[in-house]
Parts: structure tokens; C-alpha cells; sequence
């Protein structure tokens, strides 16, 4: 099974939502970084195979990629463009369950990008 490749939502402002995040979580503890880097790449490595408890679909298209880590539940929410993932939003959660307005913004950031990859995929890495 070939990788899948991991792309970055880039918002109508040239920011890239998860990049950010991800350098707030890495400020304040590597390892909690480290692990949501070492769940990006499993969801890499095994894309639409990977399910629960590590991830697990909502709805409208979104998934979630579920880490949890200190008893935090971190989320990153993203769908699929073909084989390859789009990473569109993420959160923290001290609930089991995503919030509905996050669901929203990640459908939302999936749709923009697929109506035009080019202006809405980032070229920033993680």
C-alpha cells in the first residue's frame, strides 16, 4: 500500500491553521508534539486503513486523528482528496466528543480546498 501524502489547509489569509497550533503544543510540551507528529505519520503510512482508537470518521467528509496524551484529548481533523489527506483543522477537547462547530470549520476548510487546491493547500511543513 502506497503512502498517503499529508497536505496542509492553508487559510484565505496565506496562515496555516495546523502549522500553528502545532508550534503552540510544541512550545509548551515536546512531547505532546512529538506525538501528534509520530499519529500524522501513521495516518501517512496506513491513510483510509487506520481506525479507531487512533482515527475515527464524524461526518460530512471530516475525520478525526485522535491522540490523546496526559489524559488531553487532542484532535486534528481532516478528509480525503483521492488517496491523500488534507489536514484542516484541529483542537483540544476535555470531552470524548468533538465539538459541532469544529466539525463545521474542518467541512468547511475541506470544501474551500476542494474547490481550489492550488490557493488552499499550504507549502509549509510540519
Amino acid at each position: 500500500m502506497p503512502a498517503t501524502e499529508i497536505r496542509l489547509y492553508r487559510d484565505d489569509d496565506g496562515s496555516t491553521p495546523l502549522v500553528e497550533w502545532l508550534a503552540t503544543i510544541e512550545a509548551r510540551n515536546r512531547k505532546t508534539y512529538e506525538k501528534c507528529r509520530s499519529y500524522m505519520q501513521r495516518l501517512a503510512d496506513f491513510g483510509r486503513e487506520l481506525r479507531r482508537p487512533t482515527a475515527d470518521f464524524l461526518r460530512d467528509g471530516v475525520y478525526e486523528l485522535r491522540i490523546n496524551h496526559l489524559g488531553v484529548n487532542y484532535r486534528i481533523l481532516y478528509g480525503f482528496i483521492g488517496q491523500d489527506v488534507v489536514l484542516v483543522s484541529h483542537g483540544i477537547t476535555k470531552e470524548k466528543k468533538v465539538p459541532a462547530k469544529e466539525i463545521d470549520l474542518a467541512a468547511t476548510r475541506l470544501a474551500k480546498y476542494r474547490s481550489n487546491p492550488r490557493k488552499y493547500c499550504s507549502t509549509e511543513e510540519v
